[in-house]
């Protein structure tokens, strides 16, 4: 089994801001293998379903995107998985919109929600998605940044990247799987 974090900040404000791509990418993920986010607990709103072979939970931390960590930490426990049966999906404003890289262990490069997770769990051995949503020009912007909504004119962009991270994870999955058996 694997669970499947999408990071973000709960409440209409945020939803289709920079900073919850990761709940964009989760919801679609859900939606195309029907698995409803309809339960609360654990400080997430989550579902349980199969991707694949792979049994999986897709959730979305309730805790707003600073605080992460507590929502994967009472997942894994009361799942009794592992850091590396872990995948979190999170924003990256040091990639272009449109471009998404995997990774597993390593630095949090700033991302609030990926530090929370690493500290919560005493450990960075888990898998992630990084989803570009750019960078502003000037440094001092980017909280102001990551949690505006996108252009329109970024909408399509935004749109296909969401759906080649879906495919991304979906063969992630396999892979990992694969590998752990």
């Amino acid at each position: 089994m694997f669970l499947i974090l999408g990071l973000g900040n709960p409440g209409p404000r945020y939803e289709f801001t920079r900073h919850n791509i990761g709940f964009q990418v989760a919801d679609r993920l859900a939606d195309k293998h029907r698995i409803g986010l309809t339960r609360h607990g654990h400080s997430a709103l989550y579902g349980r379903g199969e991707i694949g072979p792979c049994p999986v939970m897709v959730a979305k931390p309730m805790t707003y995107m600073n605080a992460s960590g507590k929502a994967a930490k009472a997942l894994l426990s009361a799942l009794r998985l592992s850091p590396g049966q872990l995948l979190v999906i999170h924003d990256d404003i040091d990639l272009a919109l449109g471009k998404m890289k995997r990774k597993s262990g390593g630095g949090d490069a700033g991302q609030l929600g990926v530090r929370s997770i690493a500290e919560c769990l005493g450990t960075d051995a888990f898998h992630r998605f990084r989803i570009g949503v750019g960078r502003p020009e000037n440094r001092g912007e980017i909280v102001d940044f990551v949690l505006s909504p996108f252009a329109p004119e970024d909408i399509p962009v935004l749109n296909e990247t969401i759906s080649q991270a879906v495919l991304s994870i979906e063969s992630a999955l396999m892979e990992i799987s694969k590998k752990s058996n």
